[in-house]
Parts: C-alpha cells; sequence; structure tokens
C-alpha cells in the first residue's frame, strides 16, 4: 500500500524516537539498583522502611525472591536445615499421579486390570498411600518430639552513637510492628511469626556499610562479579550480573568513580532467627557513566548524587553483606 511521503517522514520519526527510548532507558541510572528495588529484608521486604532525615520515605522492592506473605529471611540467606523437603510431597503425589493416570488408560499398578476392576485397583492404592502416610507421619513425630519454642530475641539500642556522616534517627532500630495491620509483608492469620529482635547499631557497623557502598560500585564499575559474589547475597549478586550481561549484549559498560558518602543515617534494624538485618538510608555523590565499547564515547552520564536505602544482612556475629537496595525520595 502506498503511504504519502508526509506519513512516511512522521511515521520514521516516531520509530526512531522509539528506538532511542527503548536503547536509552535501560542504560538511564546505570549504577547498582538504579533501575529500581530490589533484594529481600527478611519478613520486611514488602514493608516500608522507616522515615530517616536523608530519606523520608522510599521507593517499594520490585524485584525479590522473598514472596509476598513469607514469614521468614532472605531466601539467598536460608539454611539447608530450613529447607528440609516434606515426606511424601513429590514422591506420594507422583505415585497417586501414576495411579489416576493408570485408571484413564485402563491400567495402573495392577496392570492388566480394566473398567470397573481398574477403578477399585485405583481406590485401594489411594488408600494404601493413605495408611503409609499416615504411618510415616506418626513415626516421624516419635522420632523428634515437639520442641521447645524459641524465645524472643531482646537487645537495647541506647547508647548507639554514630559516626560523622551519619545522623540519629528517633526510633531507628526499632523491630517491625506486630500489631494488626494490613502491610503487604505481614503473614497470615494463623501462620508462625519470626522470633524478631532489636539489633544494637554501632560505629564499627556504620564503617562497614560505608565501606560496602564503595566497594559494591567499585565491583560493579569493573564488572566483578566474583566480588559482587562476596560483597552481596546470592540474590543480589545474580541482579548485578544480569544487568552486567544486559550492559554487555549492547555493547555498553558502566563506569563508576569518586563515590562519597555526604549524608547517612539508620533506618531501622532487627533480627529474625540466627539472621541480623540494618536498613541505612544513604546519600551519597557518585561519577556514573555509560560508555560505547565500539567509538569509547560516553552515552549516558547519571546525576551526580545518589540517594538510597541499602539493606544489610548477616548470621549473628557474622559479616554484614547487601541484602537489598531501594530508591529514596
Amino acid at each position: 500500500m502506498f503511504i504519502p511521503s508526509t506519513r512516511r517522514t512522521r511515521a520514521a520519526t516516531v520509530f526512531a524516537l522509539a528506538a532511542m527510548l527503548a536503547v536509552a532507558a535501560p542504560v538511564a541510572e546505570a549504577r547498582p539498583g538504579g533501575g529500581g528495588g530490589m533484594g529481600s529484608r527478611g519478613s520486611k521486604t514488602y514493608n516500608a522502611p522507616s522515615s530517616t532525615n536523608t530519606a523520608p520515605s522510599a521507593a517499594p522492592i520490585q524485584r525479590s525472591q522473598t514472596q509476598p506473605g513469607s514469614t521468614m529471611g532472605n531466601p539467598g540467606m536460608t539454611s539447608a536445615a530450613t529447607q528440609r523437603p516434606r515426606f511424601g510431597g513429590g514422591f506420594m503425589a507422583g505415585l497417586l499421579g501414576a495411579g489416576l493416570l493408570g485408571a484413564l488408560l485402563g491400567g495402573g499398578f495392577f496392570g492388566g486390570l480394566g473398567g470397573i476392576a481398574s477403578m477399585i485397583g485405583l481406590l485401594l492404592q489411594v488408600g494404601l498411600i493413605v495408611m503409609v502416610v499416615a504411618f510415616a507421619v506418626r513415626w516421624f513425630r516419635r522420632r523428634q518430639g515437639n520442641p521447645a519454642p524459641a524465645g524472643m530475641a531482646r537487645s537495647s539500642m541506647s547508647g548507639n552513637s554514630n559516626p560523622a556522616g551519619y545522623g540519629s534517627t528517633p526510633g531507628a532500630g526499632a523491630g517491625p510492628a506486630m500489631g494488626a495491620g494490613s502491610a503487604m509483608g505481614a503473614a497470615p492469620r494463623g501462620a508462625p511469626q519470626p522470633t524478631v529482635g532489636k539489633v544494637d547499631i554501632g560505629p564499627g557497623d556504620f564503617q562497614s556499610f560505608e565501606i560496602a557502598l564503595n566497594d559494591v560500585q567499585a565491583a560493579y564499575g569493573r564488572g566483578d562479579v566474583a566480588a559482587l559474589r562476596n560483597l552481596a547475597t546470592p540474590e543480589m549478586a545474580g541482579y548485578f550480573a544480569d544487568e552486567l550481561r544486559g550492559n554487555e549484549s549492547r555493547g555498553v559498560v558502566n563506569r563508576i568513580s569518586n563515590v562519597k558518602l555526604l549524608q547517612g543515617d539508620l533506618s531501622e534494624s532487627w533480627s529474625e532467627g540466627r539472621m541480623e538485618y540494618a536498613t541505612v538510608a544513604m546519600r551519597y555523590a557518585i561519577t556514573d557513566v555509560t560508555i560505547d565499547l565500539r567509538t569509547n564515547q560516553t552515552v549516558e552520564t547519571g546525576e551526580p548524587e545518589a540517594l538510597e536505602l541499602w539493606t544489610f544482612v548477616r548470621e549473628r556475629g557474622g559479616r554484614w553483606i547487601l541484602s537489598a537496595i531501594q530508591q529514596g525520595r
């Protein structure tokens, strides 16, 4: 079909603009986490962090392995002990599925039977499976007994002093509210609540957070995935690796330098079982440029300052690593 030249020109202009936006959108704010909130904050993943002088509010987390309504922990930090499969889950379902398929096909475990005999065979199979599962459950309960309930972890946030660069926030460090509410991350009624307590955050911790800010940005700017895996949870390191692969596929590289913390304060800190969390608001200077590898020309320049909330996690007494990034506002 013939298209007048004016319409062809207009269409070409629209397509060109769309192509430019498609290329520019992924590289804008290309620093780690610059594209939106990501990561996990344990049971508080979908709850807004507490307001601070540095960041009165924060954008929500958009990418996370933690499902809404989850009551415990960071998926990237979950121990194998908490991931034991339930007895009979896959194996018994497979047996039942085989029986149902056999019934539909006129066979089953009792091969050679057809029609009504096959249905009777299926009922016998289901009854046998139910008996075996019930026996196994009783046997495991007798072996394991009833575990004693875990006590509520308690610690005091009084007496903390922040180093230079960090302000104080009234009420910082308080654990998540456990009262009534419809927060997206709240555990469903009747579900077991995580053991939540307070965590003392001192000058040494703030120093660790500032060092992590510089180390993560530097490793990302170098494209050093191995270093990022040492500085962040597996979940966050996976997101960073995906972003770096995206840059490589577009033929660009993100160069980051001159990172300097300008202001920071504690939003909240808490514990869940053996895991300890701290969310810190940070405003920092940064030089963030995206370079075309073919021409060595700068194709994007990020803002000279960033305002973000970083959540760190550690096993009690261990080393802090990055668990989530949210954009402050």
